[in-house]
């Protein structure tokens, strides 16, 4: 085991956790926040709510995984590259299923139920943040992500610095936005402005495309520990 044990875990949760900081909801979620003038008050506790449900989905996740029979390695391997297969092959339905909802109901800006998040005092918005996390596609990267560190066989300590890098990689897409928001407030305006208009055009294409992509890394993984 060991360093080389760990690392070999970052590579496996690595890109699942690229995946989930791209995720377009909690960005545009985190670009409406900073952009309303609620900002200074629910900017914080959102991000503290997204970093909490990140780690503790992830937690819980990886304690359902501990099912896994570990008796017989060959055995416990085989379970879980079969239940990683199953949720790459998930993760590539939902994104089908998004695009074809999207292709059917084209519509650009931002969904309706989303606008209300800048209205969101500290509470809802710490609130909502959380529950950003028990979405679909949340689940799935959440779930492949503690198999992966399940069939890694590390020590408590190691797994808990996995959990770290993932949660920090993961949570990066809306911590840094908020850092940069208020600590530079001024020069910050526009490019928020510019990101929001990207993600309201663009949205769609780049989360079916990753999720693809993850997908098969997702499959790939599993179909190594067959």
């Amino acid at each position: 085991m060991g360093r080389g044990a760990m690392l070999a875990a970052v590579g496996h949760v690595l890109p699942l956790a690229v995946a989930f900081a791209l995720s377009s909801i909690p960005i545009m979620a985190t670009i409406l926040i900073l952009l309303s003038k609620n900002r200074n008050r629910s900017s914080i506790p959102f991000l503290i709510g997204w970093i909490l449900g990140i780690a503790l989905v992830l937690v819980v996740l990886l304690g359902i995984a501990e099912v896994v029979p570990a008796t017989v390695p060959k055995t416990s391997q085989v379970v879980l590259g079969t239940l990683l297969i199953i949720i790459g092959v998930g993760l590539i339905a939902l994104s089908v299923i998004n695009w074809m909802r999207g292709r059917r109901n084209p519509s650009t800006g931002v969904p309706r139920w989303l606008n209300a998040v800048s209205s969101f005092g500290p509470w809802s918005s710490f609130g909502f943040a959380l529950l950003l996390n028990l979405r679909p596609k949340a689940i799935l990267l959440s779930a492949a992500a503690g198999l992966a560190l399940r069939g890694d066989g590390l020590t408590p300590g190691d797994v808990a610095v996995v959990i770290l890098i993932y949660t920090l990689v993961a949570a990066s897409t809306v911590a840094i936005p908020i850092i940069a928001r208020l600590v530079a407030p001024d020069r910050t305006e526009m490019p928020l402005v510019h990101a929001r208009k990207w993600l309201e055009e663009n949205n769609r294409v780049v989360s079916a495309l990753i999720l693809v992509l993850v997908g098969f890394v997702v499959i790939a993984d599993g179909l190594t520990r067959l």
